[in-house]
Order: structure tokens, then sequence, then C-alpha cells
């Protein structure tokens, strides 16, 4: 067993003479550092909960490795989940050793690593820690792994720490995990990793978690430190007129007037720097020219996209008694500390991942902040000194914010994850420790997308390319696209279009795919700088996987040596139209307008005003998304191509065969070769299989209804009987409203519809006759019919009255001196329902209306007597009714 590490105390963690010593007794962390080592020995895991700025990134992983506080040296790995954050800490770090980075303190990001065989603290960001796990699962030669900011519930945070539970307990008990979470909301990391422990997911390496100290006792325990407890004011200042609430990546532009506006007011309310939080890179470069001008403050940008030079100029603090803006994305949240700040103006918004799955878009979507975070914003303002935050909304809104903000495993773009949990050998994430499981749908589509592109087999397994693109360190889409298209360009070309796709060049270089390229290349901007080193690791990646060579071997294509050398000299445009398709074949999309194009997903796609892309006949969309209210996609970055390369890239949409269907009113039946939604090639039909016809009859009758058929007035006459005696009788009598009877087409239309072609036909058919198969035949109650729902009555004057069933009573309308005699209305369905009696005029005008004879010819009979009889003379007009002869004749024909 490892030597312990709770023999260290809070007292022995500076030494005398140390040039960093009282930043180092500085930090609150310090003080919880003695529980932590002593948890770590006895159970191997701990949740570390310390506020930000408190030192749970910089001096326990120095304490951990032994570089500070004399204890034995460990390796120490410590994960961040973005990368200008593993570079800071690292900074940080080697900045208290009195190092540069790249000596016993070092970092490894995506495209750039300074660490050598020295380095025993290795910060590293979560994306490049699951690469070594794939390949390393024992992570040999490392004592600790500390997974920081675990709060914010990142994909591959939460990914790492299932794949460290199943090391540890099935093979390196030994190994020490440590979830850092800035809040206080760390029950769920507590339980997940107190699970782990157990080797409650089926593992078979809980017996041996007893190596790293204590077994299995319940949950991790939860080692707090404390904060700095520096006072800060809230000053609630929401825009004066309302603003429309974010959608898509869309935010209102006069809630950034109004965030500027604060900024100059808190510049002249207060003293220190502002840290002004808002949701993302364009929000930032707006505010920013909004606040160009200010001579009081220098105005700076912190997000994942700055510079370096900017990024270590804000971490470094001001220089000279110059106020500083800093306008940063929820990056500065927890993930780095900004001195001097005294001023926090929280913008309430933050970006999250979202992926539409029916339309093959994933993309970030604005949302409120959630509570937590405005906590953590509100914080740093309190980091140094008393401060003040001024929060963009009403107060009675902050109740209604959610409490904390959404895992991304709930909505994000799945297929990097199943791809890197098919290759850990757990193909539906089942037996991993995770706070929330992943949807079931998203994983369905993840492994869709895996199986389409070959990283995964018919049972979800990684297949050997899968392997080799999980180790890329790109989207297996991005993946897909590097590997096959680098076998018709070579690997130089591709992998500088997969580092434009990988990071979605600024908008100033415009939508044109092969534009930003060109551009790319003689740029030098920032993302210049860093789409060059990217596009440098990938082809390194290919030339040492042996996919580097446009040889024509088995491409996207299947094509020969000759059409692979071919497609090698092919131009910039169409190079960028290939890549971009096999990244996102759903994406190829047809033009149909004058800037409207069809993806071959089924969405719609329409170019911005002025888009030089406009006009081409096909285009390989790579970044697109779609606002809430709108019902096109926009097209942020998209290549030419043409129908050959959308073909071949998009082989697995491809599909031909017969399409009948019911289009503009009547059936159409044609044989179609289609993209996904995307129709190539259609011709006529002429003998189409007689249940797709049917069943495009019956779509006909669902969308246009059962009027289609032919209703004479005696079948309409019979279903409004059947609707009655299925009202009031219910039983063996069938529902024929539209609804019911379409879900019993095949009981009453089946003869006619396997005879029909199209809507002459449906037209043709007497709806009357068909619709008498639904009676209760078998019952014996069809016989009754005419009984329970007489289509006449005979009434006193001996005329046979039809009765009305179109109302919601049945009606016998018929002239009152037919009825003299007749004291009770009839009643039908078997005596239980009466008629209701129209009693009309001579001239068939309705008299009066009533249910109860008896009573009409007591009491109301004598005033419509008294208004008709000097208009109709002619007819007779009794005293007394109930005696009177019924006629249907004048007084002169009697």
């Amino acid at each position: 067993m490892r030597a312990g590490l709770s023999g260290i105390g809070a007292e022995a963690l500076t030494t005398p003479g140390d040039p960093r010593a009282e930043a180092l007794d500085r930090l609150p962390v310090r003080e919880a550092v003695p529980a932590l080592l002593r948890t770590l020995d006895d159970r191997g895991v701990a949740v570390l909960c310390a506020p930000p700025g408190t030192g749970k990134t910089t001096l326990v992983p120095l304490v951990l490795a032994g570089l500070v506080g004399g204890g034995p040296v460990r390796r120490v790995l410590v994960a961040e989940p973005r990368r200008i954050a593993a570079r800071a800490a690292a900074r940080r770090m080697a900045w208290l050793l009195g190092e540069r980075p790249g000596g016993k303190v070092g970092f490894t990001v995506r495209g750039e690593r300074q660490a050598g065989r020295g380095t025993v603290v290795e910060v590293v960001t979560t994306g490049v820690l699951l690469q070594r796990l794939q390949r390393d699962q024992e992570l040999a030669g490392v004592d600790v792994v500390v997974l920081d900011e675990c709060h914010e519930r990142h994909l591959d945070a939460d990914t790492a720490a299932a794949f460290l539970l199943d090391v540890r307990a099935a093979l390196r008990p030994d190994l020490r995990l440590i979830a850092a979470s800035a809040t206080t909301d760390a029950e769920g990391w507590a339980r997940l990793l107190g699970d782990g422990e157990s080797g409650e997911r089926g593992t078979d390496g809980g017996e041996g978690a007893t190596d790293g100290g204590g077994g299995p006792e319940g949950p991790a325990p939860v080692v707090s430190a404390p904060g700095v407890s520096h006072p800060v004011e809230v000053v609630w200042a929401p825009p004066e007129r309302p603003v429309r609430p974010p959608h898509g990546m869309r935010v209102d532009p006069a809630l950034l007037d109004h965030v500027a506006a604060v900024v100059r007011r808190a510049l002249r309310e207060r003293e220190g720097d502002v840290l002004c939080f808002l949701p993302g890179v364009g929000e930032i470069a707006r505010v920013a020219g909004k606040l160009g001008g200010l001579a009081e403050a220098e105005v700076l940008q912190v997000h994942g996209r700055a510079p370096a030079a900017v990024q270590e100029a804000v971490l470094a603090g001001a220089d000279g008694g110059r106020r500083r803006v800093v306008l940063a994305t929820s990056v500065a949240e927890s993930s780095l500390t900004v001195p001097g700040v005294r001023i926090v103006v929280d913008c309430g918004l933050a970006r999250e991942p979202r992926m539409d799955h029916a339309r093959g878009l994933s993309a970030l979507t604005t949302v409120r902040a959630s509570r937590a975070a405005a906590r953590q914003r509100a914080g740093r303002a309190g980091r140094e000194a008393p401060g003040v935050v001024y929060r963009c909304w009403p107060e009675a809104e902050d109740a209604r914010l959610p409490r904390f903000p959404s895992p991304e495993i709930a909505g994000a773009d799945l297929t990097a994850f199943a791809l890197q949990t098919a290759c850990w050998g757990d193909p539906d994430a089942s037996g991993l420790a995770l706070l929330d499981p992943p949807p079931a749908g998203a994983m369905t589509a993840a492994r869709e997308t895996l199986t389409a592109i070959g990283a995964v087999d018919a049972a979800g397994r990684a297949t050997e390319r899968g392997t080799r693109m999980a180790r890329l360190g790109l989207h297996p889409r991005l993946a897909r696209a590097l590997i096959d298209g680098a076998k018709e360009v070579g690997a130089r070309r591709a992998a500088e279009v997969v580092a434009l796709l990988s990071e979605e060049p600024p908008r100033e270089y415009g939508d044109d795919l092969a534009a930003a390229w060109r551009t790319a290349r003689h740029g030098g901007d920032p993302y210049a700088a860093r789409w060059r080193q990217e596009a440098r690791r990938l082809e390194q990646a290919l030339t040492g996987t042996g996919d580097a060579r446009p040889d024509g071997a088995r491409d996207a294509r299947g094509a020969g040596d000759a059409r692979g050398a071919q497609r090698a000299a092919r131009g910039d445009d169409a190079v960028a139209g290939l890549l971009a398709a096999l990244a996102f074949p759903e994406r190829v999309a047809r033009r149909r307008g004058e800037r409207a194009y069809l993806m071959a997903a089924g969405t719609g796609a329409e170019l911005a005003d002025g888009s030089r892309l406009g006009g081409a006949p096909w285009l390989a969309v790579a970044v697109a998304d779609r606002p809430v209210t709108a019902a096109s996609a926009r097209v942020r970055l998209a290549a030419v191509t043409d129908e050959e390369t959308a073909r071949a890239a998009a082989a697995a949409l491809a599909s031909e065969g017969a399409e009948v269907h019911w289009a503009d009113g009547d059936v159409v039946a044609r044989r179609v070769a289609r993209l996904g939604a995307i129709e190539l090639v259609s011709r006529p039909l002429a003998k189409p299989d007689p249940e797709l016809v049917r069943q495009a009859l019956l779509e006909g009758l669902r969308r246009e209804g059962t009027g289609l058929l032919r209703w004479s007035a005696q079948a309409t006459a019979v279903r409004q009987r059947m609707a009655f005696l299925h009202r009031e009788l219910g039983g063996a009598w069938p529902d024929v409203s539209d609804a019911a009877l379409l879900d019993r087409a095949d009981d009453w239309l089946g003869t006619e519809l396997a005879r029909a072609r199209g809507r002459a036909d449906l037209g043709r058919v007497d709806a009357g006759q068909a619709l008498a198969r639904l009676m209760p035949w078998a019952t014996g109650e069809a016989a009754r019919f005419e009984e329970l729902a007489p289509e006449r009555i005979e009434v006193p004057s001996g005329s046979r009255v039809r009765v009305d069933y179109g109302a919601d009573r049945p009606v016998l309308a018929v002239k009152l001196q037919e009825l003299f005699g007749w004291q009770e209305a009839p009643r039908i369905a078997g005596g239980r329902v009466p008629l209701l009696v129209h009693l009309l005029s001579p001239a068939g005008r309705p008299a009066a209306v009533t249910a109860d004879l008896a009573s009409f010819w007591k009491d109301g009979y004598r005033s419509v007597r008294a208004e008709l009889r000097g208009r109709y003379p002619k007819h007779p007009w009794p005293e007394d009714p109930s005696t009177a002869e019924p006629t249907r004749r004048t007084n002169t024909r009697r």
C-alpha cells in the first residue's frame, strides 16, 4: 500500500524563506487540507467543496504531490473543463513554486503540451483525460486524480468520473480520486463516489477497494473549506422597458445596450475593477463595442477563444492605476480568479448545448442563468474585499430561476459520449456511475450515427475504425471526415478543413467554408494561429495511423486508384464541400429557392442576405441553427458541393422505391430516388402495390374527411339514425363519427378500398350501402333498426312523416291540424326517447315546439289558434282540438 497522506498538517504547508509563502498562507483551503488527506487515506475518495478563490485548484494538488508541505512525491492529474482554466491553473501553481509551466507543474490541452519527465502535477482538460483513459485504463504512474469544477456538470467531466470509478473498482483500488466542487451541492457527488467505491454497479473490484484505505462506508466524505467572507451587496438593475427573452443564440440587442449602460453606471458609483458576465463571444464583442471610448477603464475580453496574452493579462491583475472592465463568459464563474474585481455586472444569461435530434442540429442555446450560477458570479466581487453585484433582471424574477444549471448529458449531442462508452466496453452506459442517465432517445440517435459512419457494429460495440476515431480527439463526425477525406485529398488538406470545422471560424470570416479556409491560411489573428496548430496536430495524428494517403483505397465512394488521385487534385471549394459533407451527411442540401435549401434531414435552410453561396445547386452545411420562431434553419457556415459528392457522402441516407401517397387531392404513385428528404429522380408508377394505394386512400380520407364518398340524402339519414342509437343505446350500435369510421375503414369500406385507385373511385362509393355493414347483424339488433329509429312516423291524419335525426334530439315536424286528437308524442329507441314535435302552420312554418302534446292542447293551442286562424281561414281551427278530426286538407276540400 502506498504511503499515507494524513501526516501532513496545515502548519507545514510552507517553509520559511519560500518566495511564495505569503500567497500560500492566504489560501483558505489550507485549513481543510489535513481533513482531506486523512479522508483520502481512509477511503481513497473525497468530495472537496470550496468556493472559488480558496486555493482548491492550486494549493491542494501541490500538497498532494508533495511539492508543498514536505510529503512524499506523488503524481497528480488535475482535470479542468476548459483549456483556459487548465493553462491558468498550471501557470498559477508553477508561479507558487517559483517556476514556469513545464517543470514540476505542467499542462496538456488539445494541441498544446508543456510538461516533461519531471512533471508531477499535470493539469489537463477532461477531454485529454478521457483520451488517456482510453489508451491506458490503469493510468499507470498516476497516484491522485482531481476532477475540478465538477459542479458545472460538463459531459466530459461526468464521463471521466464514471470511468475513474470503474478503474478504482476493478483495476486500481489505490488510485485516489477527488471531486472538487465550488458549490455546497455536493451530496450527489458524495453518493456517486461512495457507490463507486463499493462496486455497486456490478464490477468485481469492490473487495479490493479496501486497499486504498477503509472499506465502503456509504457516501464519500465531503470536506469543506471556508470561503472568503467579504460581503457582496446586491443591486437590482433591470431594464426600464421589457426585453425579448432569448431564443436560440439570439439575445435582444436592447439587453446588451442596457448591460453596457449598467457597466458605465457601476464605474461611476463604485471603486475597483468590473467583471461583466455575458453568454457568449458575440455578446462580449457587441458590449465591448458599446463601451468603446471609455476613458476611465480598459476593456478586456475573456473567453475560450481569447488570445493567450489577453488571458494572461487579465489573470495577472491590473498593471498601473487604470481600472479594468473584464467582459467574460461563464468561464470566469469558478474556473478562473480575476484579481482586482470589486464589481460584478451579471446579464443573467448563459449558454447550454442542445441537440435537436429530429433535425440533426446541435448548437448552443441561450438560457436564463441558474441561481447557483448567479451566486457564483456575485461571489467574484467579494474575493478580496467587500464588493457589489449589479443584476440586470427584476428581483421578483430571481426566485423563478432554475436552482442549478442543466447537466450537459440531459440535452447535448451524445454521439461522442456513446463512442467513448462503446470503446470503454459499455455501449449503453448502463454500468457506468453517472449522476444522470443519458436520455434513451439521444443514445439511440447517437448509436445510429455511429453505426452509419462505421464506428460501432450492430451490437453497439466499437469497431477498430471507431477506436481509431475516438483517439483522434475529435467529434466522431469530424473523425470520419478526417479519415475518409484524407484518403481522397491528402492528410494536410483534410486536416486543415477539419480544423476549421472543429472550432467555428469568427463571423467576419463569412459563411463560405472554402473562403474561410483561405482566410485562415493567410490570417494573422488568434483564430488563425489556433487553427494552424490544430491542423498540424490532426495531420500528425493521421500520419501516425496510416490514414493519410490519397490512394483511393476504400474511400467514401469505394472508388479505385484513378478516381482517388483525381479527387486529390480538386480545388479548395470541392475539398471543403467534400469534407463538410462527410462530417455532416444529413446536412447536404439542395437548392429549392433563391436563398432556400432543403437538407437531407428534412429541415429547410436559408442563406443570409448577400451570401456568396447563393445560387449553388448543392451545399454541404457545416453550421446551422434554427431559432425557435423560424420555419427554417439559418446557414452560418457551408461549402458548395455537387450531387455526386452529396450522394457519396450521404450514401447511408440514399433510398429508392415506390412512393404512393395522397397529394394535391388524389393518389400519387411514383418510383422515387431520394437522399434523405431530398428527391433526386422520380417517374410515374404504372402498377402500384394495391396495399400502398389503400393506405394512400385512407390518408386522403383522414385529411379531407368522409365527404370524399358519395353521400345521398338516404345515406346521410341512415348515418344520423345510427348515430342517434349509438348515443342513446350504445352497446352494439357503433360510433359513426368521422374519426370512428376511419378507424374501422376496413370493416365497412374494405371492398370499395380494394377496388379504388383514386379520388374519382371514392366519389362513386355509395356510403349508405357501405355503412350498413356496420349494423349489429350478429346480435340481431340490426333487424330492429326501423323499430328503434324509424325513418317515418304515421300521424293521426294518416301521413307518414320523416323524423329528423340531425339535431341532438330527434324531431317530428308536422302540420298542427294533422295531430288533432293525439295526446302524447311518440317515443322511440325502445320507448326511452320522446320525439320533439315541431307543430307547423299550414304554410309549413314553425308555430310551436313541444314534447308534451296534452299540455299544448290545453294551454298553448289557444294562443296559436288566435294568431293563425285569421291568416289561414280555409283551415280548420276547432275550439277543442282533442276531439277534432285530424286532417291534411283545408275546409273546402274536406
